[in-house]
């Protein structure tokens, strides 16, 4: 079982001043096709940043290589649901975890999950970027607070550890604002970026920009956001359809 250890719950960047800052939707274990979509970007790693929504493994073919992508010093992911599997694999439900993708994972000999244990428990649940225009945020599924410095405020705080689960977990899994098609913005921030849901498009309500396009699906494609202009590549017209059900 993980030994508790300190961890930043919440990682702020300073603004990229030689490259791109882009995000990316879910990844789910197909770094093939990501690495394609890059190149197709002109993605230039010695002053480009990467940073991910979550949802590094499971489903996909390719989840071993997560651990050689979270060693590249320009990846940056945040935890997604999927990756907070990893984390608890010894307490979570594991039927559901199978169904969901998590096969790749059940073979390993238990020093080894242990390690990969390990590196997932160090992922942040937030992330902050300075961007020109203002600070963006990324978490995997959404920002359930009006503003951010609240959403901060719950994930620094330690005295509540009940209170801090279900913060975390609203984090990685609510789908709410899609399911309301709530428009309203987290008002302290330029813009939200978050996955978790699939889209046919990208999707923005408010100021939270839903960019899992579903990657890692045979009809699916990797969208990639530029946190500095907001724009996405590739360039798609915004429609408010989701796969999700």
């Amino acid at each position: 079982m993980l030994e508790t250890i300190e961890v930043s719950r919440i990682k702020r960047f300073a603004a990229n001043t030689a490259g791109r800052d882009l995000a990316v939707g879910d990844i789910h274990g197909h770094f093939t096709r990501l690495q394609a979509a890059l190149d197709a970007a002109g993605f230039d790693p010695t002053v480009d940043r990467l940073f991910s929504v979550g949802d590094l493994v499971d489903r996909g073919p390719e989840c071993e290589q997560v651990l050689d992508w979270l060693a590249k010093p320009w990846f940056h992911p945040v935890r997604g649901n999927h990756d907070d599997y990893v984390v608890r694999f010894d307490t979570c439900d594991i039927g559901n975890w199978m169904y969901n993708g998590g096969s790749w994972f059940a073979g390993m000999p238990l020093a080894e999950q242990q390690d990969y244990q390990v590196v997932f428990a160090e992922l942040p649940i937030a992330i902050e970027v300075e961007t020109p225009g203002g600070m963006v945020g990324i978490v995997h599924a959404d920002c359930v607070f009006d503003t951010w410095a609240e959403l901060r405020r719950e994930l620094e705080d330690p005295e509540r550890p009940g209170r801090l689960k279900k913060v975390q977990n609203s984090c990685m899994w609510s789908r709410s604002r899609v399911e309301l098609n709530d428009i309203r913005p987290v008002s302290d921030m330029r813009a939200v970026v978050v996955g978790h849901t699939p889209m046919k498009h990208p999707l923005v309500l408010g100021n939270v920009h839903h960019i899992d396009t579903g990657g890692w699906k045979d009809d699916g494609y990797f969208t990639l956001l530029d946190l500095a202009t907001l724009e996405t590549i590739p360039a798609t017209p915004q429609k408010l359809e989701a796969d999700w059900q």
